[in-house]
């Protein structure tokens, strides 16, 4: 080899090393480098940010710059080609998912079960729970009473005294008064809606068996030849409220309680 060849490669070889120094630094800094930016600050950091990681896998020449000047890298035009398991996702036009809440915070209200579900119903007011009260009216023992305008209904014991249940009555316009004869009573009765109810709501169900679901619950005490009974209610909510045709519903626990005290035959008063 000549002394100009010689005296060449001497005078380039500060510059390679200190290209190579670089290169390294570049590489390692590309690997752990990492910026964390929370919600409050002026950009945000999307949930599941991809994560950039170097190669498991590298050929002889070591990566980097050094295979870049001598690997088969040149072939390609002599420009280094970031693996495809390295490249950063394209997000541009892709919405990004942001935490709603600090590092240190726990989940919002507002995104908590009572929101995904159906809307919550009105507690069962306590007013309407069933309890012995003093009765000094004229009916005798033994006797329903329903009284229509403060939705309670009394069974009357001896000594002054009566049963009293919460009730649902009839909408405005389905109310009614008269004394009835309990003509006949069911367990867990099925449903058929007549048809001056049917004519009114089309989409009701022409027949329901008896259960859970079934509108008459638990318990039914049909009053006369009338279409009106005093039944329970999969509704709880609605006790104390104008809310049937003209039924009287209780909740199912108090119809329960209710129908092992009387027998068909039984005066029903409804005022």
């Amino acid at each position: 080899m000549s002394s100009r060849m010689h005296l060449a490669l001497l005078a380039g070889a500060p510059f390679l090393c200190f290209a190579i120094a670089q290169a390294a630094a570049n590489e390692a800094g590309f690997v752990s480098e990492h910026t964390i930016i929370h919600p409050d600050q002026a950009e945000t950091r999307p949930l599941f940010a991809p994560v950039r990681t170097a190669s498991t896998q590298r050929s002889n020449l070591g990566g980097g710059f050094i295979e870049f000047l001598f690997g088969d890298r040149q072939g390609q035009g002599g420009r280094y080609q970031q693996p495809a398991h390295e490249s950063q996702p394209s997000y541009q036009g892709q919405r990004m998912l942001v935490m709603p809440w600090g590092p240190q915070q726990g989940m919002s209200p507002q995104y908590g079960p009572q929101y995904l579900g159906e809307p919550a119903h009105p507690a069962f007011d306590p007013r309407y729970e069933k309890q012995i009260v003093e009765y000094h009216g004229k009916e005798s023992p033994g006797t329903i009473v329903v009284d229509t305008p403060n939705k309670f209904l009394y069974l009357v014991q001896g000594n002054g005294t009566a049963m009293r249940y919460g009730i649902g009555v009839g909408r405005p316009g389905f109310t009614w008064s008269g004394v009835k004869q309990i003509s006949a009573k069911r367990e867990w009765p099925d449903w058929t809606p007549p048809a001056e109810m049917l004519a009114r709501r089309p989409d009701l169900p022409r027949h329901m068996e008896g259960g859970p679901e079934n509108p008459l619950g638990a318990r039914a005490m049909y009053l006369g030849s009338s279409l009106y009974r005093i039944h329970g209610s999969n509704e709880p909510w609605t006790i104390g409220t104008n809310v049937s045709s003209g039924c009287i519903r209780m909740r199912n626990e108090d119809v329960i309680d209710l129908y092992g005290r009387v027998n068909v035959g039984t005066r029903v008063v409804v005022i």
